[in-house]
């Protein structure tokens, strides 16, 4: 595992975006773990996730695109933190583009905010986490409404690995049903694989009694 990779999962557990217990996902899933990137709340924390996001994408994508699209509320920060961190570490100026939820009738009209989407654009869809794909669905036909354009694919910050709608994952239902590659920053997998009885800040993360509560998650969701 890369050590970018290593580093953002602690930076997860320090954040209190990653957490461990009983919880409710957005489809209503039992689940023992929980990913909330409503916790990055400081600069210094949006300046980091952003450079986490652009090394992922520029390892899945390269730099041969246009536009960051980040679905409002949360894709708006990370649309802006990301398309800043590729700008510093690439030195490549990336446009960045969100939707509102409702559309404006005065000054800057419209559904959208950041950067128009022209024709032959090239967009990334940058999201926190995709659970059951659902919100993909409401993301793709305001991009697509937009022009003419090559959606090359989409980053979260973790794959949680679980079925969407059918036997697969929701990465790969968005895969299969929209033609275009997926990727994240880290998987549960890699979650798993670095703190699963390894102590940090002298307490172990993910214990026995834990990883039982997972794979019995993954048993019933797993794909």
């Amino acid at each position: 595992m890369e050590d970018y990779k290593k580093e953002f999962i602690e930076f997860m557990i320090d954040s209190e975006v990653l957490k461990f217990g009983d919880f409710v996902t957005k489809s209503g899933r039992n689940t023992p773990f929980f990913v909330n990137t409503g916790f990055y709340r400081t600069g210094t924390q949006l300046r980091r996730l952003g450079e986490y996001y652009a090394k992922a994408i520029h390892d899945a994508f390269g730099l041969d695109f246009d536009i960051l699209f980040g679905p409002a509320y949360k894709g708006i920060p990370l649309t802006v933190a990301t398309a800043m961190a590729i700008s510093e570490f690439y030195d490549a100026d990336i446009r960045y583009c969100s939707n509102r939820k409702e559309a404006k009738d005065h000054g800057d009209k419209g559904i959208l905010l950041g950067s128009p989407i022209r024709d032959g654009d090239k967009v990334v869809i940058i999201e926190d986490v995709t659970t059951a794909g659902t919100s993909i669905e409401e993301t793709l036909p305001i991009i697509r409404a937009q022009g003419k354009v090559d959606v090359l694919g989409l980053v979260v910050s973790v794959d949680r690995m679980e079925r969407g709608s059918g036997v697969k994952s929701a990465l790969q239902d968005i895969e299969e049903k929209y033609g275009f590659h997926t990727t994240s920053i880290v998987t549960m997998a890699d979650v798993v694989e670095h703190l699963y009885n390894r102590p940090y800040r002298g307490k172990i993360i993910i214990d026995g009694r834990q990883k039982e509560a997972i794979d019995a998650y993954y048993k019933q969701y797993g794909v």
